[in-house]
């Protein structure tokens, strides 16, 4: 710590107990009680009387080998009218959505909510009215039941994908005692109150009150990894009377103890209970309990009872709510489509208007218009206010909702497939468990990772360490002579060595067996003596079994130097130091805990001395803090935020302008380290009923005592809101925040602090069951899958095996997706405009009649057929620069973060676009056709031949269009283009067609129209102006941006050849290089910020100890730490 700078504190401050930090808001009535009467001791001003209390409900209360216990009256509850039930849940648990039956209704439920497709459901019905229906209702029943259908099958996909996992849960199998005998039932089947036998390597079922096990003391090993993402071993112990009565299956069938305990909460670090038997109580904490999703581990056999089961278990109660999440272009999306539907009501409002006056003054007076029906022009104003409704509906079309859905199921498919995020080790692919959150990865702003096992992988090798102020572990020569080149060093000297172990400074081995240096000597004496790592003798062998597999990693290390940890005792400790063995008295140890952040132990040597030794270990992970950053801790901050908190409400506008100041004016680089009670204290996050208590006692005190109110605490919610706020300011001040030793609710406050201050985007990535609630609340969550079983990937977004694999997510996918979606929706909105307002500008000229520019089958297959394809490869395919040059220029990222590339300024310009190209589309055939003659003397300009020129011209014009915003040019994207060109010629030359007409003579209505337009040179003529005025003023403008007013994209792409040849160069010379493989000696790392409690009480106790032989026999050549997965 001495290389890192660390920042003064301004004032003495009480440090908070991380012990007592709550998982969540959940109090029982007895916490709050006893709260309640200590504010109100401490509390020196008059409080109002309060009532007696209502009566609090039964607490939680089992009755072993007593199913009908929790089925007395006095423990149900009410869960509609009069309808009751148990309040102990069964052990099934639930995570799907539908059944067979609420399938159907509440998908479409949940997807007629969406505005769209509620908007197209009104259409449809509108179009079924013959008065003012104007397109085929087909037209848009078609494209409602695809939509519907395909986010139903995907729906229904997911549902039976959690189907199956439930199903494969509440099947597992487990023996409960029934009738006096153990037999075999389902997970599903369990209750409270029943006795469950456990075989190692059998996962818990329920969270269970430990009785007894087949080791000694009824000890039981157990693998916490699904429940706190740390692999190391950690130890559960059952009462004494428990053990020494309840080994045998009629001991336990005739058990009938009374447990009465907390209700179901989902704090992780606390239980509390009294176990009533035989008229004696007996007290019950943590260390007695099995918690779900927990693995049995070094235990054979193990008896217990169930407390709670199914969804009142901690893990499950941890879970978090599952929440609905959506992107920024998602809402943004709906924003737009909200102003489209509103541009469109003033269209067609103003065109319904436009027809009225225009039958009062025209339509009405001309004799050939007369329709047979005597309506008023008020009256047919307002039938074609609804008939523009369908004919305009098609610039927002519903085909833009199916082919974004393909679109991001594409993508999701991209991200599976990559090779370059698949983990082979684990036959592990990366895994898109979300198809609707893909751009989203292109716009993170504040990354949150959990850092055991995400981080640091759990992986800790003894690489180096500093005696005496030299550092070992450099490649160095016998001599003290620094190495070019590594080798490692030989220690067949040391039988017990292990030969995995590698280590390539030949000094410091040397001088240990010359026994030079007896500072070297003594540190390698204490890494053996001061842990509490537990050894056990198999066979010939030594296995090390501690609490943090950093102690193991260590102690193994001392060992292969010749100090071997061989033995421990209640009261003493045995190591063989080089070639001889000694024996040293323990007096006290001292474990681990948050406070001292450190353990020590008191040894007395063989020659009466007492020295005291401790071990400390901090962690630094991935290079977050270097030794130029000045770190600010928990009372530093606190401070800084008292001191902001007084300068506002000194100012007597403070609460009316926010202060820009910085908070750390030094210069230099800063970071943020904060343990979960400071966490608490610095945002005020107390439990809820409790912190309104006290938060309305602050505030009398203010108004009733001219004293300032007390710096520390906030006076009011707007006080803490903005003490939240400048919390998340000064954070980001900083280079990096650690929150250290937090706890699930804690990790997911702090991503929604962000989300809520910052107004940002956030990525939480995590490995374990404690992560769960912080990849729920983020934006993006992200599991990692591998070491902490499957808790985070089933609640996350996005899965892989490797934490480096989220830089190509991100970069690489994550950018591109946002680009594709982006420059897809620009488009899709501008061809649209482009399209639908032709019909707007021919209405000036059919009397705003609601009459169609278009044929009816143009105006159907337009989105279906004619320009879909193109756009949804650009969608699919397209990238600005491949994905080694998005590694290499991470400023790329930039336009996704700051949204630049779809916003309403792009929106109103694909819109203006679209109004330029319809005016072009619509004006340039109508010039041509009003005064021209044809070859053979006929004058082409009938209403048929004007349709046909204008969909021709506007089919190429936005093909063409997607060819120039097109970045990636495969194959696939000609074809596309082309295609779709030459599909609108094929299908329109035969829809034209006279055979067809003949078939369907109402349908098919514009019979020649096509063969008679398109054989007259100067159509064509008028065709090819069109599009090429269309397109003119997008190339100039394309250009000079390019030119004058380049982004970063443009100058990387102008230097892509460069990059590209020098990632060719780069690759060449990794080639020559020879592979290097780092030792291969590594410790599963759990510590973290978050050091779990060590084996001290139970080496104190001397409980789990054996008798050390007094002859021991010969030991193989090397001592190991069994790896977890032998440990079966």
């Amino acid at each position: 710590m001495s290389a890192r700078a660390r920042a003064a504190s301004q004032g003495s401050l009480e440090e908070p107990d991380d012990e007592v930090v709550p998982y969540s808001d959940d109090e029982t009535d007895e916490e709050l009680q006893s709260e309640d009467d200590l504010d109100r001791s401490e509390d020196q001003l008059p409080e109002p009387e309060i009532g007696p209390a209502p009566a609090a409900e039964p607490g939680w209360s089992i009755r072993a080998n007593d199913r009908e216990y929790c089925n007395q009256p006095q423990f149900k509850k009410k869960v509609f009218l009069c309808i009751k039930k148990s309040r102990y849940s069964g052990n099934a648990i639930k995570t799907y959505k539908y059944n067979f039956f609420t399938f159907l209704p509440l998908n479409l439920y949940e997807q007629f909510k969406r505005a769209a497709n509620l908007y197209f459901l009104c259409l449809l019905i509108l179009q079924i009215i013959p008065q003012i229906s104007t397109l085929p209702w087909y037209t848009t029943l078609v494209p409602l039941v695809l939509v519907l259908g395909i986010t139903a099958i995907k729906d229904l996909v997911d549902d039976l994908a959690r189907h199956r996992m439930d199903k494969e849960i509440n099947n597992r199998r487990c023996d409960v005692l029934l009738n006096g005998r153990f037999v075999e039932t389902r997970w599903m089947n369990l209750q409270v109150g029943d006795v469950v036998r456990l075989k190692k390597n059998d996962f818990i079922p329920a969270d269970i009150l430990l009785l007894s096990s087949s080791n000694p003391n009824s000890l039981c090993y157990v693998e916490t990894a699904e429940l706190d993402g740390e692999t190391n071993l950690k130890f559960k112990m059952g009462l004494k009377v428990t053990d020494e009565r309840l080994q045998e299956e009629d001991q336990l069938a005739r058990f009938n103890a009374l447990i009465l305990c907390e209700e179901p909460n989902n704090r992780l670090d606390k239980f509390v209970g009294t176990m009533i038997w035989d008229s004696q109580s007996y007290p019950l904490d943590l260390d007695n309990m099995l918690l779900r999703g927990c693995k049995i581990r070094n235990t054979d056999v193990c008896h217990g009872l169930v407390i709670f089961a199914g969804n009142d278990t901690k893990i499950m109660r941890n879970g978090g709510k599952t929440r609905f999440k959506r992107t920024r272009i998602d809402k943004l999306m709906n924003y737009m489509v909200y102003t489209i539907f509103v541009l469109l009501v003033l269209l067609c409002a103003g065109l319904a208007i436009g027809h009225t006056y225009w039958y009062e003054s025209i339509g009405s007076k001309a004799w050939y218009l007369y329709d047979g029906l005597n309506y008023s022009s008020s009256y047919r104003g307002f039938l074609s206010f609804w008939g523009y409704i369908i004919i305009l509906n098609t610039m927002v079309p519903i085909s833009l909702y199916v082919s974004v859905e393909v679109i991001r199921l594409g993508q999701s498919k991209f991200i599976n497939w990559d090779l370059q995020m698949y983990y082979a080790d684990k036959d592990t692919p990366a895994k898109a468990r979300t198809t609707t959150l893909n751009e989203q990865l292109g716009q993170i702003e504040y990354i949150f990772s959990d850092k055991t096992g995400t981080l640091t992988q759990n992986i800790m090798a003894f690489k180096k360490c500093t005696i005496t102020g030299r550092t070992y572990g450099n490649p160095t020569s016998a001599d003290g002579v620094a190495l070019d080149r590594e080798k490692p060093v030989d220690f067949s000297w040391n039988k017990y060595a292990d030969k995995k172990f590698q280590f390539e400074d030949h000094f410091l081995v040397s001088c240990i067996r010359s026994k030079k240096d007896p500072q070297i000597l003594e540190f390698f004496k204490l890494l053996s003596l001061c842990h509490t790592v537990m050894v056990e003798q198999k066979g010939d062998e030594l296995v090390y079994q501690a609490a943090s597999p950093d102690e193991g990693a260590l102690v193994t290390a001392a060992c292969n130097f010749g100090f071997v940890f061989l033995s421990r005792t209640q009261d003493t400790i045995t190591i063989m130091e080089m070639d001889h063995e000694e024996t040293y008295e323990m007096l006290a140890l001292l474990d681990f805990n948050s406070d001292r952040k450190r353990m020590s132990i008191i040894l007395r040597f063989p020659d009466g001395k007492i020295p005291s030794e401790t071990a400390e270990n901090i962690g630094y992970s991935c290079q977050l803090l270097t030794d130029d950053m000045k770190i600010h801790y928990g009372e530093d901050v606190n401070v800084q935020l008292r001191n902001r908190q007084t300068q506002r409400r000194n100012d007597p506008q403070g609460r009316n302008k926010k202060l820009k100041e910085l908070f750390f004016t030094e210069p230099g680089k800063n970071a943020l380290v904060i343990t979960g009670g400071w966490l608490n204290e610095i945002l005020y996050e107390k439990k809820k009923k409790r912190r309104r208590l006290r938060l309305k006692k602050l505030r009398k005190r203010h108004t009733n005592s001219s004293n300032p109110p007390d710096s520390s605490q906030p006076v009011d919610d707007w006080e803490k809101e903005k003490r939240q706020e400048d919390f998340v300011d000064m954070a980001c001040e900083c280079s990096a925040v650690i929150c250290c030793r937090v706890t699930p609710k804690q990790k997911a406050n702090v991503v929604s602090l962000v989300k809520r201050c910052k107004k940002a985007v956030t990525l939480s990535i995590g490995d374990g069951a404690n992560d769960v609630n912080m990849i729920k609340t983020a934006d993006i969550g992200v599991g990692i899958s591998g070491q902490e079983g499957m808790q985070a990937v089933m609640s996350s977004d996005y899965a892989f095996a490797q934490f480096r694999y989220l830089e190509r997510l991100l970069l690489v996918h994550g950018r591109w997706s946002y680009i594709r979606m982006c420059k897809f929706l620009r488009y899709f909105f501008y061809k649209n405009f482009a399209f639908t307002l032709v019909h707007f500008w021919f209405s000036f000229f059919n009397g705003f009649s609601s009459q169609t520019a278009y044929e009816d089958w143009f105006i159907a297959l337009y989105n279906v057929c004619y320009s879909s394809l193109p756009v949804l490869l650009v969608g699919l395919l397209d990238q600005d620069v491949n994905d080694k040059i998005s590694l290499r220029c991470p400023k790329l990222y930039l336009p996704g973060q700051q949204g630049s590339l779809f916003n309403y300024k792009n929106f109103f310009i694909s819109l203006f676009h679209g109004i330029f190209t319809s005016l072009m589309t619509f004006f340039i055939p109508y010039g041509a056709f009003l005064q021209t003659m044809g070859q053979d003397g006929e004058a082409p300009s009938d209403y048929q031949s004007f349709a046909v020129v204008a969909a021709s011209s506007l089919i190429i014009t936005v093909n063409l269009q997607i060819s120039l915003n097109t970045s990636y040019w495969t194959f696939v994207n000609f074809f596309a283009v082309l295609g779709s060109i030459a599909i609108y010629f094929g299908v329109m030359f035969d829809i034209h067609s006279a055979g067809i007409h003949v078939i369907f003579p109402t349908t098919f209505t514009f019979t020649g129209a096509a063969s008679n337009a398109l054989r007259q040179p100067y159509l064509w003529l008028t065709i090819i102006l069109t599009v090429g005025i269309c397109l003119l003023p997008v190339i100039c403008i394309q250009f000079l941006y390019q030119t004058i007013w380049p982004s970063v994209g443009d100058k990387v792409q102008r230097n892509r050849k460069k990059y590209e040849l020098e990632d060719e160069e780069d690759e060449r010379k990794k080639k020559k290089q020879p592979a290097f493989q780092r030792g291969g000696r590594s410790r599963r790392s759990a510590y973290a910020f978050s050091h779990s409690r060590g084996y001290a009480d139970l080496i104190a106790s001397g409980r789990s100890i054996r008798q050390r032989p007094r002859v021991r026999p010969e030991l193989r050549e090397s001592i190991r730490e069994v790896p977890q997965d032998e440990n079966i």
